[in-house]
């Protein structure tokens, strides 16, 4: 048993087990391809996936269920811990880590400004009638703030670091832990001697960035993991089950077999997916299909666990169950997505990927050919490779993507656009084809009467009365149109048809045309529809349409003509899909398609070399944002539908889709020129440093140089929108 755990691998099909196991220590793309890489190159292993935000590692293999124990010592050979999935387990985990996080964070923190202070002290005296006592005093105290500050607060990258080399590789915390340790080591001798050079606070400060860059990524990976955990509150844990003899009795949703009957409550979700067999009622379907409105359902009609039923009680035969059900399938599929988004290595990384290597090498070089090549000590070699390690410090590099995001999340939010994804921004630049959703994204996703001046003020009164006892969503349209009314005190809803009451001796109805008796009566409109009648005898109709957004057509255009291939994927019928695509002109649109059949579109628009960025609200959209190479949401969609966006925007307008992918464009070129000249200033101060021409001091200022002109250079892009992003 792994760590104390227990592990159970289960079988999956003829000769094939599975194993679900919770990995630590994966902290970025690298980790997850290493494990792949190393399982997968196993010949009993047919599928090796690790999803990032949930460290969640699915393993199958052809042979015996002993095989897991080898896995097992496998993952852990790499240097990672390893122990049976368990979601209790994982967030006992995220909220001691992060707990963890904060309290490294703030230690180093608090020992960063103090011992700056002391290094502003030290730095002034050096232009002044400072002694050395007053010096050496001043670097004992940064020393005894630090030191501790630095054992404390670093154990995060060390613990990797060490890891790492024990499994015989490295990862960005060797580099990261060499720094620190040998800039406080060095600092520590300075002081020893009486040097007149320490650079603590390099340590300790580089020490507290980098742990607030490591909780945010934490952070950020706990809220993806909610996503999927909040999908799951939709499942029902018990069910009501029919047995033969007529009597019900709760039965748990995992103990329910295929066949069984269950029955539904008005108000309840459907625990299953099946078939209903005795009833009719209105659900709300949105987790499937994306439609706002209701949809009526009855004998022989499939249902899906997740989804809501409205207005009555029915009878429902078991078909899936477990994790065989659409709402299952839904989870895996973002889980999927995530773990494809994960992939994405960020411009920092990929730059870091050789710069850091490169640096140390180039510290080493130096303190190797000072000591081999002249007369001087190895102390004397050792300050010029901290002066090559302080000078070629990647603050200018680290500063390069975060300070144009952080100008970038600014501009964006000034325009009701907040930013949820620290590589979106790089992403937004690549994106070439925009697919929209339709309720809600494209439209404002809730019901408006179209005709309301030709009803008569006396059908206005009984409808405004009908409708108040009801809870259907063309009902409340209804009163929004012409105002609250008393509903009748014998009122009462039929599940599927409408409304009835008797109001001043006759039998009014509101609901559907069949059911008010207008069978007969042409279609009003190519909405959605009801019909008032009285005694039988149809009065009035009323029409509805979801109103597109008021700048959708002008967005629309303004997309295409800055090149964009625009697309419109959603689950409503396709007659309502092709009228606002048609109305919006877009050409390439989709009806009626399922949240398997987008994420199955956004694959096959990447095979063809797309980036596609994605704009969706509902439920079934969650699959489709996380699977987009980008996404964007509305500020009034579902929670999980916005905790898979890379952006959230507010209002109803859609123009802020096309301002995100304005600013993408300009934040990535400016990322480029900072990076830019991040490398040309190291290409000229290297040089000097490694022939001993730059005293640490010099480096220090060289290096705060740098990092200013990146920090000057991002700055332009608050500028250039100064004047409404002209």
């Amino acid at each position: 048993m792994p760590n104390g755990h227990a592990l159970r691998a289960v079988p999956v099909g003829a000769d094939e087990h599975a194993l679900n196991l919770l990995v630590e220590g994966v902290h970025c793309a690298n980790c997850i391809a290493r494990i792949e890489r190393t399982l997968g190159a196993r010949e009993d292993v047919t599928e090796a996936r690790v999803n990032f935000s949930t460290r969640r590692l699915y393993v199958r293999w052809r042979g015996e269920a002993d095989a897991a124990r080898v896995i097992v010592d496998t993952v852990e050979g790499l240097g990672y811990g390893a122990i049976p999935f368990d979601p209790e387990i994982l967030a006992s985990q995220g909220s001691e880590e992060s707990k963890a996080l904060l309290r490294a964070m703030g230690v180093a923190g608090f020992a960063a400004a103090n011992v700056m202070l002391l290094s502003i002290s030290v730095w002034a005296g050096l232009w002044s009638d400072m002694d050395a006592s007053t010096r050496d005093f001043l670097h004992w105290l940064s020393a005894l703030i630090a030191l501790p500050a630095i054992a404390y607060s670093g154990r995060p990258f060390f613990r990797s670091a060490l890891a790492a080399l024990r499994g015989g590789h490295t990862n960005m915390d060797v580099p990261i832990s060499l720094a620190v340790i040998l800039a406080a080591t060095v600092s520590l001798i300075e002081t020893i001697g009486g040097g007149v050079h320490a650079y603590f606070d390099a340590s300790i400060t580089l020490l507290f960035f980098l742990l607030v860059g490591r909780y945010l990524d934490l952070r950020a990976r706990a809220e993806a993991r909610r996503s999927a955990e909040r999908l799951l509150l939709l499942r029902a844990t018990s069910a009501l089950v029919e047995t033969e003899n007529g009597s019900v009795s709760y039965v748990a949703v995992e103990d329910l077999v295929p066949g069984m009957i269950v029955r539904v409550a008005p108000g309840e979700r459907f625990p299953v997916d099946g078939e209903i067999t005795r009833g009719q009622t209105e659900i709300d379907a949105s987790l499937v299909t994306g439609e706002s409105l209701p949809q009526a359902a009855a004998r022989g009609v499939s249902v899906f666990a997740g989804t809501m039923n409205l207005i009555a009680s029915v009878a429902v035969s078991v078909g899936r169950i477990g994790d065989d059900t659409l709402l299952a399938e839904i989870v895996r599929l973002i889980e999927d997505a995530e773990q494809g988004r994960a992939r994405f290595v960020r411009l920092a990384d990929r730059v870091a990927r050789w710069y850091a290597p490169a640096v140390h090498i180039l510290a080493a070089a130096t303190f190797a050919g000072w000591v081999l090549f002249s007369f001087v000590g190895w102390q004397v070699a050792l300050l010029h490779a901290v002066a090559v390690l302080i000078i070629t410090c990647p603050c200018a590099l680290g500063l390069a993507v975060p300070v144009v995001q952080v100008v970038a999340s600014g501009r964006l939010l000034k325009r009701g656009i907040l930013l949820r994804s620290g590589d979106a921004l790089e992403r937004l630049a690549a994106v070439d084809t925009i697919v929209f959703d339709k309720t809600g994204t494209l439209t404002m996703g809730r019901a408006v009467l179209t005709n309301g001046d030709e009803i008569s003020d006396a059908d206005r009164t009984v409808a405004m009365q009908l409708a108040a006892a009801s809870q259907h969503p063309l009902s409340r349209a209804v009163l929004r149109a012409f105002g609250a009314g008393r509903p009748p005190a014998d009122a009462r809803e039929v599940p599927g048809c409408g409304v009835t009451a008797t109001i001043d001796g006759s039998t009014w109805r509101l609901g559907r045309r069949g059911w008010c008796g207008a069978a007969d009566r042409p279609v009003m409109g190519r909405g959605s529809e009801l019909w008032l009648s009285r005694d039988g005898v149809p009065v009035a109709g009323f029409t509805f349409d979801d109103d597109v957004r008021p700048d959708a057509a002008r967005t629309v255009d303004t997309l295409m003509a800055r090149g964009f291939q625009v697309e419109l994927l959603s689950g409503d019928r396709r007659e309502v899909v092709d009228r606002i695509g048609e109305a919006l002109g877009i050409s390439q649109r989709r009806g009626g398609v399922s949240p398997t059949e987008k994420v199955a579109r956004l694959r096959e628009l990447e095979a063809n070399g797309r980036h596609v960025l994605m704009v969706g609200d509902g439920l079934n959209d969650a699959p489709a944002l996380a699977a987009a190479y980008a996404s964007m949401s509305p500020a009034a969609a579902a929670d999980v539908s916005q905790i898979q966006a890379d952006l959230v925007f507010q209002g109803d307008l859609l123009a802020p889709v096309a301002t995100a992918l304005e600013v993408g464009r300009r934040a990535n070129r400016l990322t480029m020129q900072n990076i830019g000249l991040a490398i040309v200033y190291n290409a000229i101060a290297v040089p000097f440093a490694m022939a001993g021409f730059v005293t640490p001091l010099v480096a220090a200022v060289a290096m705060s140089s740098s990092s200013l002109l990146v920090t000057t250079n991002a700055l332009r892009l608050k500028r250039e929108y100064a004047d409404g992003g002209k």
